[in-house]
């Protein structure tokens, strides 16, 4: 494996009715919130859609492996932001360190594994372009 110390990819949010019970947010709605931070670092990274890059490349990103550490609550009408960081890379597979923020205070902090598949789910490598750009 290879460590990487690159720059994070920060993803900002607001928090929304929808996403609050008893006036917090519901601790599924972190999940949904990190989800949306890795699309769009994959749609940085890449300069494609999810759909594009199946479509196109036949790589999908499937979560492994997530261990979630809830330290704090949001609550309605927070801004809040993802930041999201490669902590190792090869090309099977994505290491991640992801930490939802209200300002510099972590509410929300998971480890994800990320493995590479193809349409059918088997694994897939990334090419050589794609493991540059991560």
């Amino acid at each position: 494996m290879i460590e990487i110390m690159s720059k994070s990819h920060i993803y900002e949010l607001k928090v929304y009715v929808e996403d609050v019970d008893f006036g917090r947010v519901f601790y599924s709605r972190y999940l949904q919130y990190i989800e949306r931070a890795r699309t769009e670092l994959i749609h940085e990274k890449f300069g494609l859609t999810l759909t594009q890059l199946m479509n196109e490349h036949d790589v999908m990103f499937v979560v492994r492996k997530c261990n979630i550490k809830y330290l704090k609550s949001a609550v309605f009408e927070d801004n809040l932001s993802v930041e999201t960081a490669v902590l190792k890379k090869t090309n099977v597979r994505l290491n991640l360190l992801q930490e939802v923020k209200r300002g510099g205070e972590v509410l929300v902090s998971a480890e994800v594994e990320l493995a590479v598949v193809d349409r059918s789910g088997s694994i897939k490598k990334l090419s050589k372009d794609f493991f540059a750009k991560i």
